[in-house]
C-alpha cells in the first residue's frame, strides 16, 4: 500500500473507530495532506512509499515550517496530526517505530485567555433590541453562551430536543462527541424560553421546512458558528466593548467568574467538559494575576 493509501485508511479509523468530530478530521487532514505534499516534492514522488515516512524527512519537514513562520501552536498541531498517524501506522504492521513520536515540538508560549469584566458582560448582554426577533435570538444566544460556557459549535449545533428548560439546562456534545449536561441561570432561562416563542411565530410566518436546530438565520436553517461571530462583534460595539473578543471569550469569561466566586476547580472542568484538569487550570492562572494585580494596587507596602 501506498502512504496516500494508508492516510485514506486513517482518516476512516477517525470517523468510523475514534468516532472524531468532522471538525477534527477536517484539521488532521489539512495538516497531514500538508505534509504529504511537502514530502512528495521533497522525494519528486506522486505517490508515497511508507518508507518515505522517516525521522530525517519528517525533521526536514520541521525545520520547513519554521522557515515558512508557522506559529508555535501550528507547528505543535501538526507534529501531534503526524505523531497519531505515526501511532496508526505501527498499528497496522506498517512501521515498527513511530518516527514522529521522539521529535520534540517547539515550546509553547502559555497565553492566558482573554475575559470579559462583569460591567462589559453586563453592557453585552443589554445590547441586542429585544423588540425584533433577531434581537430576542441574539439576546438569548449570548446569555447562553455566557450561562453554559459553551463552545460556539456546540451553540449552533444545539437541537429542541436537548433543551430542557424547566430543569435548566442543556444536553450538549462537544469535543470528540463527548456528551455533557450545560446548565442555565434564570437570565439565560428566560431569555432562551423568549427567543423559542418568537422562533415559532418566525417559522410559521416563513412558512419555511420545520428544522430541529434551537438557533435558525433569516432563512429559517440552522445559524452557522460564523454568524455568531459577526453578531457578538457587532454587539460589542453597541456596547462600547473594545477588548478583542470571540465567542470563545464568552467561554472564557463564564469560567474566569465562576472560579473568581469560589467555583471547585473541579467543576467547572465537568462544566467545561475538558478531557484534563490541566486544561482547566489555565483560569485560575487568570484569577491569581488578578488577585495579585489587586493586591499590588490596594496594600500599602506591596
Amino acid at each position: 500500500m501506498t502512504l496516500e493509501q494508508h492516510l485514506a485508511d486513517f482518516f476512516l479509523h477517525l470517523s468510523i473507530e475514534r468516532n472524531a468530530s468532522a471538525m477534527t478530521i477536517k484539521s488532521y487532514r489539512e495538516d497531514l495532506m500538508q505534509l504529504v505534499s511537502y514530502l512528495r516534492e521533497q522525494r519528486r514522488k506522486t505517490a508515497l512509499e511508507v518508507a518515505d515516512w522517516s525521522m530525517r524527512a519528517l525533521r526536514g519537514w520541521l525545520v520547513w515550517l519554521h522557515e515558512q513562520g508557522y506559529s508555535r501552536s501550528t507547528i505543535a498541531r501538526r507534529l501531534a496530526a503526524a505523531r497519531a498517524f505515526g501511532r496508526f501506522l505501527c498499528r497496522q504492521g506498517a512501521l515498527q517505530i513511530n518516527p514522529a513520536q521522539s521529535l520534540r515540538g517547539p515550546r509553547q508560549e502559555r497565553k492566558l485567555p482573554q475575559f470579559l469584566t462583569q460591567e462589559q458582560i453586563r453592557r453585552l448582554l443589554q445590547a441586542p433590541f429585544p423588540g425584533t426577533w433577531q434581537g430576542v435570538r441574539d439576546r438569548a444566544i449570548l446569555e447562553v453562551l455566557y450561562s453554559a460556557g459553551l463552545r460556539v459549535s456546540e451553540l449552533v449545533g444545539l437541537d429542541l430536543d436537548d433543551v430542557e428548560l424547566r430543569e435548566g439546562f442543556l444536553h450538549v456534545r462537544g469535543k470528540g462527541k463527548r456528551e455533557r449536561l450545560a446548565l442555565l441561570g434564570p437570565a439565560a432561562q428566560q431569555a432562551l424560553t423568549e427567543w423559542l416563542t418568537a422562533r415559532e411565530a418566525f417559522l410559521q410566518q416563513r412558512r419555511t421546512r420545520q428544522t430541529p436546530a434551537v438557533f435558525v438565520n433569516r432563512f429559517g436553517t440552522r445559524l452557522s458558528s460564523r454568524s455568531v461571530g459577526r453578531l457578538l462583534q457587532t454587539y460589542l460595539r453597541r456596547a462600547g466593548i473594545e477588548t478583542r473578543t470571540s465567542p470563545h471569550t464568552l467561554r472564557h469569561t463564564f469560567a474566569t467568574h465562576l472560579l473568581d466566586a469560589g467555583a471547585d476547580i473541579r467543576g467547572v472542568q465537568e462544566l467545561l467538559g475538558h478531557k484534563q484538569l490541566t486544561t482547566t487550570q489555565i483560569y485560575t492562572h487568570v484569577s491569581t494575576r488578578r488577585l495579585r494585580d489587586s493586591y499590588r494596587q490596594a496594600h500599602p507596602r506591596a
